[in-house]
């Protein structure tokens, strides 16, 4: 947790708070994401992969806008 808020703060010294805190949100839910199905056995849906998708095509936008 540690290393994550480290690695938050050094990107936020080149890139917008906003934008760096979004990417790193973004990330973490979709890591979240996966390691619950991979792992836990969480259910998956269409619908889900489709959230997914859209925070990852979010992430991907806010930072090719930079």
């Amino acid at each position: 947790m540690g290393i994550s808020g480290a690695l938050l703060w050094l990107a936020q010294k080149q890139i917008p708070m906003g934008t760096s805190y979004a990417v790193w949100t973004g990330i973490g839910a979709a890591g979240t994401f996966l390691v619950g199905i991979l792992f836990y056995g969480d259910a998956t849906s269409l619908a889900r992969y489709f959230g997914v998708l859209l925070i990852i095509s979010g992430v991907i936008v806010l930072k090719l806008a930079h």
